[in-house]
């Protein structure tokens, strides 16, 4: 809609003392002339002297028409908006320009357009920008290729490319600028081919690319990793004498297409031949280094820079610590941390929360929860990057405890806190409070792209709640790869094999060409419900019909495939035929497979393999515990024991979570730290009591101690999805379905009483483990136990 104009902008506060750089009265009433420089050129370079200068105005009442009392209004209109325009102040320049229409409309000339459209593109007014091009034809000015390159920017800056494409098309002749706006325009719609494309024909035509030019191009193809067009680029400049001995800036440009291209060896060399380099030069080659690890080269880099008197700004040290980040370097951040505060460099609310984000990712959540109280001004990020650092933790109430803050404070969340938010929900099972946020979402009217519907799928499907994720599957029009591969796990997850094939054929009949995670997807689908053959093809398929190359994942998909289906053979000869060295997690899925089917002697090999490969896995020896507790041989299973102690190996607790009114309770075994430690102990009895008369016998075989069946079925009794049973009985109403998370993998005994109790209780039952969803209802398992 159009901007009203104002005549008094609030903002225009007239100042009762004269400063140093105030324009002076003698120089305010010199009238000029058309060929005569404005006051304001000459004087008014900034903001704060745009302001007295207008404030003159008004108190010398041209406030209402003041432009006409100059020779050249126009002149002096472009003055005044380019000093908005400049000073990121686009709304004033469109006040001023509108009130500027009203009376002088028959006085805007080419330079007036072109000064308004920058300051629509900067606030991404397209319905204003739309409504000066319509002006612009009206007064004859859409032949002008200054006024066209601007509109082409502004339509660029305004997401409509379509409307930059039929700008640049129509245009009747284009100059550098045309092609060069027009190829970063499609730079910035991630467009690249087109654009490179763009930059072909920009030099079969004959057209000299500027410098400007040649940095929107390097950009371009650094932003598509293009090394190939990005040296050919860099041998015509070299060719061209213009270009022979390169600025600075397009000696920055190369270093960064090199370095997002991988090619860092390329980059030092641009680097390394430049004969000044400026801060941006430095931060590029510094950023090259951290991104890949290198921090050894980058530090080394950062000193030279220093004693060369270049001090490194934000961006330098942002680029520095997001990368500690990445790569887990809490040590080097920490320092860099402290070498700010020493040396009392600038640091916007951009840096700080990437230091929040740094010490997130690293696990500390104590210094940045310190750091970011200490913040005198918080934006979305920092809300949402400290919201992100709990959810990475799985501490679920500090995360939603300090988005009610964030609420309190006034802040709006945006797509990436409530993404963070529904993570923290698909990981803790939280269906109720994820149905909270995403009530939420609705409530508030964010908006729903791609990465948060995906967000959604993901926790209603862990959440085992396919029905609903369906819902926000299919009411979202353009799915990526991504939203589909959620759909394809959370199918494996929940044991729906052939409905994971339905929606693999999907993903292909609508064009969208899957991944090496979406095979992982279907292979864990194929697994989870004894498929072997189907999964067979679709191994074939990614390879044959796809070109994918098989990752350690996918043959560790396949190893627990067969190994469930009891192929232990077929299993093992696959994984001698790898043409990538078997991991742990391979040997893993073959030695719980020989847990299955009781192959002690396959069993004790894979457990070889493991340790040689880590010997402090504890897991790999709590399951060879397990394949000799089955089979009564109880000197071995101590042996395995003393092992694990005098290794000082500790086994991760297993601990079993449970939802109720958006508090998660957690329980570990024998669990005693709960408030209704009585009535949840009373109600395990009252449990085994009811077993017992459904003719329930415990598998004790799953308890590692020589001790007496008495003792192991009390043991078998206080396990953690026992306790989270026992307290959701007790904390609900009859026939309310209860929703169990754990950590590990359920037993064999707890999932057989399980069943059981489903029947007993008339309840539906559901215990997410490590590996799937088991629904119990009426006595039988989603999984017909088999996982």
């Amino acid at each position: 809609m159009p901007i009203v104009a104002v005549t008094k902008p609030p903002f225009f506060i007239l100042s009762s003392k004269t400063k140093s750089d105030a324009i002076s009265q003698s120089e305010l009433n010199t009238v000029p002339t058309t060929t005569s420089p404005t006051p304001l050129a000459i004087k008014a370079p900034n903001l704060e002297q745009t302001k007295q200068l207008h404030a003159r105005f008004l108190r010398a009442q041209f406030h209402h028409h003041f432009l006409p009392q100059f020779f050249s209004p126009s002149a002096h209109l472009n003055s005044l908006i380019s000093s908005y325009t400049k000073n990121n102040l686009p709304l004033a320049a469109l006040k001023l320009y509108s009130h500027a229409r009203k009376i002088l409309a028959t006085a805007l000339d080419s330079f007036t357009i072109p000064t308004v459209l920058k300051a629509c593109a900067l606030c991404r007014s397209h319905c204003y920008g739309a409504e000066i091009h319509g002006f612009t034809i009206k007064l004859g000015f859409d032949c002008d290729a200054f006024v066209l390159n601007s509109l082409i920017r502004m339509y660029s800056e305004c997401e409509d490319l379509d409307s930059s494409i039929e700008v640049f098309d129509e245009m009747p002749v284009r100059d550098v600028v045309s092609w060069s706006t027009m190829i970063r325009s499609y730079g910035r719609s991630g467009l690249f081919l087109e654009a490179m494309g763009l930059m072909i024909e920009m030099i079969l035509v004959g057209v000299n690319p500027s410098e400007v030019a040649l940095i929107n191009m390097i950009n371009v193809l650094a932003d598509a990793a293009e090394l190939d067009m990005g040296r050919q680029v860099h041998a015509l400049m070299m060719k061209k004498s213009q270009f022979s001995q390169p600025d600075v800036n397009v000696c920055t440009a190369l270093i960064d297409m090199y370095v997002k291209c991988g090619c860092l060896d390329m980059g030092r060399k641009v680097f390394d031949r430049m004969d000044n380099r400026s801060i941006a030069s430095w931060t590029a080659m510094i950023d090259g280094y951290a991104r890949f690890g290198d921090f050894g080269i980058a530090m080394e880099l950062l000193g030279k820079m220093l004693q060369d008197n270049v001090k490194p700004n934000e961006i330098t040290m942002l680029s520095l610590v997001s990368n500690c980040g990445l790569y887990k370097k809490i040590g080097l951040g920490k320092w860099l941390h402290a070498y700010m505060l020493r040396q009392r460099l600038e640091m916007p609310v951009a840096l700080v929360t990437a230091l929040l984000g740094m010490y997130c990712k690293c696990g500390d959540n104590k210094s940045a929860r310190t750091l970011f109280d200490s913040m005198s001004e918080k934006d979305v990020m920092s809300w949402s990057v400290m919201i992100s650092g709990y959810s990475q933790a799985n501490c679920f109430d500090e995360a939603f405890d300090l988005f009610g803050k964030m609420k309190d404070f006034g802040v709006n969340p945006n797509e990436i806190t409530m993404v963070n938010l529904l993570s923290l929900c698909a990981e803790a099972g939280a269906l109720d409070q994820g149905r909270w946020v995403h009530a939420f979402i609705e409530q508030k009217g964010i908006g729903m792209d791609i990465v948060l519907a995906t967000a959604l799928v993901d926790m209603y499907v862990k959440c085992g709640e396919m029905e609903e994720a369906y819902k926000v599957f299919n009411g979202t029009g353009d799915r990526d790869v991504c939203m589909w591969n959620a759909m394809l796990n959370g199918l494996a997850m929940n044991g729906c094999g052939n409905e994971a094939i339905r929606i693999f054929s999907q993903m292909e009949a609508t064009r969208i060409r899957p991944n090496d995670i979406s095979f992982v997807g279907i292979l864990k689908a194929c697994s989870h419900t004894g498929m072997v053959l189907e999964g067979k093809k679709f191994f074939d398929r990614m390879i044959n019909e796809y070109g994918l190359v098989p990752r350690v994942e996918h043959y560790g998909c396949m190893v627990d495939l067969l190994g469930r289906a009891g192929l232990l053979d077929e299993a093992y000869e696959m994984i001698t035929r790898m043409p990538v060295s078997p991991n742990v997690v391979v040997w893993g899925a073959l030695i719980a497979a020989c847990k299955v089917h009781k192959n002690l002697s396959l069993g004790e090999l894979a457990a070889s393999e493991i340790l040689k490969l880590d010997p402090l896995n504890v897991g790999c020896n709590i399951l060879l515990s397990n394949i000799h507790a089955a089979q009564g041989r109880w000197s071995d299973v101590a042996e395995v024991r003393r092992a694990i102690k005098d290794g000082g190996l500790k086994k991760a607790p297993a601990v079993s979570s449970i939802e109720l009114n958006g508090t998660i309770h957690e329980f570990v075994m024998g669990d005693v730290s709960h408030p209704q430690t009585k009535e949840i102990h009373n109600m395990v009895a009252e449990m085994k009591r009811q077993l017992k008369q459904a003719g329930h016998v415990p598998n004790t075989s799953v308890v590692l101690l020589n001790i007496d069946e008495e003792e192991k079925e009390s043991t078998l009794c206080f396990h953690s999805e026992n306790l989270a049973i026992a307290f959701g009985l007790i904390s609900t109403e009859p026939h309310t379905p209860l929703r169990i998370v754990k950590n590990l993998r359920v037993c064999d005994d707890c999932h057989s009483s399980a069943k059981l109790l489903s029947k007993i209780y008339g309840r539906v039952i559901t215990v997410r483990d490590r590996n799937r969803y088991h629904r119990f209802t009426d006595g039988s398992c989603s999984c017909r136990d088999y996982w």
